[in-house]
């Protein structure tokens, strides 16, 4: 970024930080859940397995996404809008596991709504100030 200083450029660092930590967090938790904690297992209760394993494997996209937002990188706007979609695509299938009788987790339709929600606002800001601090045509 070649002014740390525009006020663009915070907010993008500040998102991507907040990003890195989010997955960094979910990469914890998912796996703590799903290879090394039989007491995290047993405090998931009735999770949805294909629910868990997206979630897992899209804390390591969050962080490269917030790397790439700190870094003012073109792609990770692009990134953030897939990590988004494909959190809403999953929250969808969910809610049809849901309707065809199938077990699960009254927290995680919070969750799901919190991640939906958050990477949506992400990959809204990170579009609006990358473009509007004209830094994406700068940067790769």
């Amino acid at each position: 970024m070649a002014n740390t200083n525009n006020p663009a450029n915070i907010v993008v660092r500040i998102i991507g930080v907040a990003a890195i930590l989010f997955g960094m967090l979910t990469i914890k938790e998912g796996g703590s859940v799903l290879f090394w904690s039989e007491t995290a297992r047993s405090a998931a209760g009735q999770y949805v397995p294909f629910v868990l394993w997206f979630n897992f494997l899209a804390g390591f996209f969050y962080v490269i996404a917030g790397a790439g937002l700190w870094m003012g990188r073109r792609w990770a706007r692009a990134l953030a809008l897939m990590i988004a979609g494909t959190t809403v695509a999953v929250f969808i299938a969910f809610g049809i596991h849901i309707a065809a009788g199938g077990g699960y987790e009254p927290r995680t339709i919070i969750a799901m709504s919190l991640r939906s929600g958050v990477w949506i606002a992400i990959s809204l800001l990170a579009h609006r100030f990358l473009i509007r601090s004209r830094i994406a045509g700068n940067l790769s």
